[in-house]
């Protein structure tokens, strides 16, 4: 794995029907959106995920985890961690969790600032709010290291 400032890194925000995937490099601290993946009560499609996987070859997965505002976890927390898990399981790739509250609610204003809806073009909340967890977690990793 590439030293720690220079990692690849792919994040995922899970939810039921639709996984929004972004990808980034550590040094910039920016994501870009890169695919919604259709689930089934949050069954992904493990083929794209894979695909997505070979593609960007990520040395980190970073998934949101949507913790409530008290900092407790809830129902979607456990089905996060599972995926989480999963992903690290099936692809062996070092998965970390982090915080996403808000970032569905910040994506959508972003979505429909930008002029668009839900399902606003090829990118829509999911795949913004899987960037936003991806910058949350970048600015993490600079707090982490004392800068």
């Amino acid at each position: 794995m590439p030293e720690t400032g220079n990692r690849r890194v792919m994040a995922f925000d899970f939810g039921t029907r639709r996984i929004g995937v972004a990808t980034g490099q550590e040094m910039l601290g920016t994501g870009q959106p890169v695919a919604l993946i259709a689930a089934r009560d949050g069954i992904p499609d493990w083929q794209k995920i894979e695909m997505l996987l070979q593609e960007w070859r990520p040395d980190l997965v970073v998934v949101g985890l949507p913790l409530n505002m008290d900092d407790t976890e809830n129902d979607m927390c456990a089905r996060a961690r599972k995926f989480g898990k999963r992903l690290h399981g099936r692809y062996h790739v070092p998965v970390e969790m982090v915080d996403e509250r808000l970032t569905s609610f910040e994506a959508k204003g972003d979505v429909m600032a930008a002029g668009g809806n839900r399902d606003f073009g090829r990118h829509g909340v999911d795949d913004r709010a899987a960037v936003l967890i991806l910058e949350t977690w970048f600015g993490l990793q600079g707090n982490l290291a004392g800068e």
